[in-house]
Parts: structure tokens; sequence; C-alpha cells
């Protein structure tokens, strides 16, 4: 079943609704959860706001080509009314997103027309707690020509308390660039995306939440290091999100190949791959 948007939801309202049901969920890999496809038709790409996105991020400006990230933060609205709506079980205070897959079948021209569609893949029982797998599909014509996996935790107690995840990381990769990111970053990519999640705005709202200073979006450390990076046209990408990146902070960009990575000391934030997929 889908249900067909007209325009894109405001994140704000989104947000307030999912902080206020967040209390009342109880969260299991069992529960059930929204079986609907939340369809956009007819977007077409704000310049001004891609613009501003391509800046902060590091991405140069006035391509026709979309960033490889872009397309998620165009489904992210789409995806918040889902995560914030009674029909889906995971509290949205507290939910950690921890990984994103993007699958780029050609590069999105920016002045085309798409159709998102968002919906969730489904629930798994993690080490702990549960985590959801949201997938994002972007089309033109009827050719899906970008999607992604994002997979977001909820902690609880779980089964398997003293359950540990094996360490198996490989060994660093070689510094290419160390970067300095000042305390407004997260304001700049909220403006830009739309996510004002108050943890990335301000050193005080981020008290609230437990942390100790503002911390960047994880979609905002994937894009800038993708912007490094390079990705082909036609590519997977995979990126694990592994800490919070305190802001103002220091950070070494490394890369080998198509893997990459950002570090703060010996503290891994974010690990990735970049696979080509070729033409075929």
């Amino acid at each position: 079943m889908s249900d067909i948007l007209t325009q894109s939801p405001a994140l704000g309202p989104l947000l307030a609704r999912g902080a206020l049901l967040s209390p009342f969920k109880r969260p299991r890999p069992d529960a059930d959860f929204p079986r609907s496809r939340l369809v956009l038709p007819g977007l077409r790409i704000d310049l001004a706001r891609l613009a501003a996105y391509e800046r902060v991020c590091g991405f140069a400006t006035g391509d026709d080509a979309l960033p490889p990230t872009y397309p998620h933060v165009l489904g992210f609205p789409l995806a918040m009314r889902l995560m914030s709506g009674r029909g889906f079980p995971l509290p949205l205070l507290g939910l950690v997103h921890t990984s994103i897959e993007i699958t780029q079948r050609r590069a999105p021209a920016a002045t085309g027309e798409y159709e998102l569609a968002v919906y969730v893949g489904g629930l798994e029982p993690h080490r702990r707690g549960t985590e959801a797998s949201v997938i994002t599909e972007m089309r033109a014509g009827e050719d899906v020509v970008w999607e992604s996996r994002s997979t977001y935790l909820a902690r609880h107690r779980t089964q398997r308390p003293g359950e540990k995840p094996s360490d198996d990381r490989e060994p660093p990769l070689p510094a290419v660039a160390e970067w300095r990111l000042a305390a407004d970053v997260g304001r700049r990519y909220g403006a830009a995306s739309g996510d004002r999640n108050p943890i990335h705005l301000h050193p005080l709202t981020a008290r609230l939440f437990g942390f100790p200073r503002a911390i960047a979006h994880g979609m905002w450390t994937v894009a800038r290091c993708l912007a490094a990076h390079g990705v082909p046209e036609h590519a997977r990408v995979e990126a694990q999100f592994r800490a919070p990146v305190l802001l103002p902070g220091t950070v070494t960009y490394a890369a080998d190949g198509g893997r990459f990575e950002l570090r703060g000391g010996e503290r891994v934030h974010l690990s990735g791959i970049v696979e080509d997929l070729g033409r075929g």
C-alpha cells in the first residue's frame, strides 16, 4: 500500500511528535511496524538549497549531478514521518543512525524530476537493542536511479547482555587531511538540510541529551568524506557510524583505495567504502 504525498513534510512538527510519543514506545525486534510506502511524486530540486548543501559539505557547486548523499536529504522528511508516527515501534528520542548503504545506478541530474518512495524494511535484533532499516528510493520515470538502506538503533535491554562485538577492525588507513571543524557546522548543515535536531545545534541543547557539546550530523560526516574521496557515477557506498564527532573539533580524514574513515586521535568516528559498479 502506498500513501501519496503532495509535498515534503515539515521536519519540525515531526520531531516534536516523535519526542512526545517516545516515552510510550516499547521497542522489541518482533514488534509490528508500518507497512505502507510514502511516495512523493513530481519532485524538483531547489537549486539554491542544493548549493548551500554542497558548500557546507565540500562538494563542488554548479555540477548538474546531485551529490551522492543528497537524495537522503530529500527523503529524510518522509522517513521522519514514518519514524515519528504511532505505528513505528522504536522511540525517536535516543534513536541512533548506525549505518547507511547507498546504491547509485546513475548520478541524478539536479534539473530532473523524480519520485521519492520511503518505507520501513524491517526490524532486527541487535546486541544493544532493536535495529530498524529504512529504505529510500529515487525514481526517474520507471527507473530506480538511486536507493539507500539506513539502519537506526533503539537501545534497550536484550537477552544477550554479555555479548560483545568482535574486535576485527582493520589497521588504520593512511591519513590524507586534517580538518578543523567549526562550532557552527551543525547549524550550517541543519539550515541546508532541514535537519535541526537540537543535539547538533548548540552546546546547551546538546547537553539536554547527554552530550558535552554539539555533535556533527552523521550524514554530514559521510558527505564531507565522499566530497574528498570522490564517487563514480555508478557506485555503491557503505558507511558505518561508530562514534559522534564533537563540535568544535579536529578530525583526520584517511583513505586508501575505496576505503575511507574519519578519526579523532585513535577513535574512529566513521568508516566506509566506495565501490565502482561500472556501467554493467
